[in-house]
């Protein structure tokens, strides 16, 4: 079929085009500029694209003119500005990019004649945190007391008000975050800094070592994206899903680290972080998601435990120097197929 991932060459979206193509679909993207540093360069991505076209998601005309021009059967939309810190570093851009960037999408689909499905990706940030012992469900309420988390929610919002007030194609939201896996270079977040404190045999430093966090391998989470497409597309499934591990898999940053820290080879494992003790933006303490739904009605399920995710992460970042980095990451997903 015909795929055009919004995002494309970020590292969802790079993972999500190499995976596209390897299970022998039409992919396109529409995007920024990749990081100077990127899975996207790494692995030399550009040539598995039908299009690859650039441009910002605020720009209405240039992404409906990007949409007529690649005529999509499904449209995954993956670009955001995805990080908490720099969401108050930057308000108005990450709420103009996440809220506006989605309803120009969400317009600019009008004009694919062979449009089948919309999958449109917000994130676990998107509910109202409680700091509940639970994980939450699509029908919570939603919130954000950060930019980020109150943008993507915004978003969210807005989707389910379109496809109530338009005649739109078949859309559906999808819910998840903090994922992890090879070829993350993006400043602000755990896995890049560990690469890059282990790497340098330095010790990472941890805003909130106790924050308990829905952690999942990238590839579980886009294939939950790819189960519900794919009913979208045979039995018209629509609504909001979550994509997260299972609830007993309960693991805080500290966890994350440690796992990391001997999957690298650490001898001091245990001890391989510091505090970082200088005033820090608000973030939430516990955020769990309940994927129940996902599991009943896709049959949905993570591949990876808390232990292999990490373990496949490690692989990639300590494989990429010394192989190939596009062979790298196709063997990584076709192993992942394989299970």
């Amino acid at each position: 079929m015909r795929y055009l991932i919004t995002g494309h060459t970020g590292f969802k979206g790079s993972w999500l085009s190499l995976m596209l193509h390897i299970q022998g679909h039409a992919v396109s993207g529409f995007s920024l500029d990749p990081l100077g540093i990127s899975l996207f360069k790494d692995a030399d991505l550009p040539g598995i694209f039908k299009h690859d076209l650039r441009g910002d998601i605020r720009d209405r005309e240039k992404l409906a003119n990007a949409i007529k021009e690649i005529d999509p059967e499904v449209v995954i939309h993956l670009a955001a500005q995805p990080l908490v810190r720099e969401s108050y570093r930057n308000p108005l851009g990450t709420y103009e990019t996440n809220v506006i960037g989605t309803l120009n999408l969400l317009d600019a689909t009008k004009y694919a004649s062979s449009l089948k499905a919309t999958l449109v990706v917000t994130t676990d940030k998107v509910y109202r945190n409680r700091n509940h012992f639970r994980g939450y469900i699509e029908s919570d309420e939603l919130g954000g007391d950060d930019p980020y988390s109150s943008s993507k929610a915004a978003a969210d919002i807005a989707t389910q008000s379109w496809v109530k007030s338009f005649n739109s194609k078949p859309v559906t939201i999808a819910r998840a975050g903090n994922v992890i896996g090879g070829g993350d270079w993006a400043t602000d977040r755990i896995i890049p800094d560990l690469v890059k404190a282990y790497s340098l045999h330095e010790l990472p430093k941890l805003r909130y070592p106790q924050a308990i966090r829905p952690w999942q391998h990238v590839l579980d989470c886009l294939n939950g994206y790819l189960a519900l497409t794919d009913k979208m597309l045979t039995d018209g499934f629509t609504g909001e899903w979550n994509f997260g591990p299972s609830i007993s898999e309960k693991h805080d940053v500290l966890d994350l680290v440690q796992t990391f820290a001997k999957a690298w080879g650490v001898l001091d494992w245990e001890n391989a972080w510091i505090k970082e003790v200088s005033e820090q933006p608000h973030e939430a303490g516990y955020l769990l998601l309940d994927s129940s739904k996902a599991r009943s009605m896709l049959n949905w399920k993570d591949k990876l435990s808390f232990s292999e995710s990490v373990k496949f992460t490690v692989d990639w970042y300590q494989k990429h120097l010394k192989s190939n980095p596009r062979e790298v990451t196709i063997n990584q997903i076709e192993r992942y197929l394989a299970i």
